[in-house]
């Protein structure tokens, strides 16, 4: 009996799927494919290990026998799940996987843009002369300062509980009341307004849907402290770039830190010329352990497939309905 035929449709860390390579016929794909390299490869395939490769309509009609597309990250917003559901296909995400290391840059990100690390670094690495004096790259302080979580949910938390070490007074919005969370973690809850007006640092960490593209726009960094900072390591389109662009070039807003962009991989014209922003170019998940410990759970979603079970972290329960 033939094993079943698993793409992987970008090089991961391989330590992660050796019990799929047991199990299965893998091929992983060491580039992007085109559009009509994924269509011709999509009909030949039993399962799918999705690694940012985008999918709608017209793709998964072609899958004949696809049964799961196990997404390599939490986010699948580059998946049409309502047409995958009507084809009878499974997707399931990593909810829990990315959590830690997503927070540890999400605050690595907040302690550079108001240290303005990375601003420094590029002088000195310019070979501009800096000489000290109270003045010198005069930054703002972290610790003691109010904390903004928009999305209180694992990755918020864990960026709430890196915050508690810098004793910072932590505020939420979240749509719904986390009261175990304010119990627990002494973490406050604010309407989205009221926290943009007092916090310091506004951290996002909400899911991109339909309610939360441009939560954050011209309006709402209008409501922000003109010495606040803005973090955004959750989806790029929840900030409307443009009008980010102009609070960083006007002073709206002291300073940006992101992982994400709205137009993904492309950079709003302008927003490299800003010396008050620190961006990394999607990493939130970059460490050797993380990635290791995604590609195990991903491989686990489709071997629970293959083996006629439900996969642990099934993003639309009504396909099996």
């Amino acid at each position: 009996m033939s094993k079943p035929r698993v793409w992987v449709t970008r090089y991961i860390p391989t330590e992660g799927l050796q019990e799929l390579a047991e199990c299965s016929e893998m091929e992983i794909s060491e580039r992007p494919l085109t559009k009509e390299e994924i269509m011709a490869k999509l009909p030949t395939i039993d399962a799918m290990l999705c690694v940012g490769t985008p999918l709608g309509e017209e793709e998964l009609a072609v899958a004949k026998k696809l049964r799961i597309i196990s997404n390599y990250g939490v986010g699948y917003n580059h998946i049409d799940i309502d047409a995958a559901t009507r084809y009878g296909i499974m997707v399931t995400n990593l909810p829990y996987d990315v959590t830690e290391a997503t927070a540890d840059l999400t605050f690595g990100l907040l302690l550079a843009s108001a240290r303005r690390i990375a601003e420094a670094d590029r002088a000195l690495r310019s070979g501009e002369r800096l000489e000290w004096g109270p003045m010198l790259l005069n930054g703002h302080d972290v610790y003691g300062k109010t904390l903004g979580i928009i999305g209180l949910g694992r990755i918020g938390r864990a960026v709430a509980r890196r915050a508690l070490g810098f004793n910072m007074k932590i505020l939420y919005y979240d749509i719904c009341r986390q009261y175990e969370a304010e119990n627990a973690m002494g973490v406050e809850f604010r309407p989205k307004d009221e926290l943009l007006q007092e916090a310091d640092f506004v951290s996002l960490h909400v899911p991109l849907t339909t309610e939360s593209r441009h939560l954050i726009g011209k309006r709402e960094l209008a409501l922000m402290k003109p010495t606040a900072y803005l973090i955004n390591s959750s989806r790029g389109p929840v900030v409307d770039e443009g009008a980010l662009l102009e609070a960083l070039q006007t002073g709206a807003i002291a300073g940006a830190g992101l992982d994400v962009f709205e137009h993904e991989p492309k950079l709003t014209p302008g927003l490299t010329d800003c010396p008050n922003v620190v961006m990394t170019p999607h990493v939130g998940t970059s460490t050797a352990e993380t990635r290791i410990r995604m590609a195990k759970a991903a491989a686990a979603n489709i071997i629970a497939v293959f083996k006629d079970e439900k996969p642990p972290f099934l993003v639309n329960e009504e396909v099996l309905s």
